[in-house]
């Protein structure tokens, strides 16, 4: 089941996107992390951002 959803994603548009994790500290010092799919073209900005 898992093979056949990655490779709906490979041969439709899922090849113009990535998916970004980013570990973000908050004030108490403890570590979360952010997730989101973004177009390839919008990761650098993605994680310059901040968020």
């Amino acid at each position: 089941m898992a093979k056949k959803s990655v490779a709906s994603i490979q041969t439709g548009g899922g090849k113009a996107h990535t998916k970004v994790i980013k570990m973000v500290k908050n004030e108490r010092g403890s570590y979360s992390f952010n997730e989101q799919i973004v177009l390839n073209e919008e990761v650098k900005d993605w994680f310059a951002k901040g968020k």
